[in-house]
């Protein structure tokens, strides 16, 4: 996946991500049919963008870093396929919070 992002580089205040697996099994054991799986809302950052200006022409820098676990918005975000792998694509002001270990 390494040279998929050599070729694509979010940019101003996107933030490409890689949403993580639903559960397929409950911590009993139970299976769960794919359509009754929920959206999975959380997502890890794979490239960031370089930031957006403010008004004073400043660059603003994006609040996520690369490897980061981050909420996201039930809806939103644009689907771009990389190598055959699924990502996404949201403005950072877009992005709810982030996991803190």
């Amino acid at each position: 996946a390494g040279k998929a992002f050599r070729k694509f580089l979010p940019l101003f205040d996107r933030v490409l991500v890689e949403r993580c697996a639903a559960e397929t099994v409950t911590k009993g054991g139970i299976m769960i049919p794919e359509k009754s799986q929920g959206k999975v809302l959380q997502a890890t950052v794979v490239a960031v963008g370089s930031g957006a200006r403010g008004k004073d022409g400043q660059i603003q820098p994006v609040s996520v870093k690369v490897g980061e676990k981050v909420l996201l918005p039930e809806y939103g975000g644009t689907k771009i396929v990389l190598e055959d792998k699924d990502y996404y694509l949201f403005r950072d002001g877009d992005i709810l919070g982030k996991y803190v270990d």
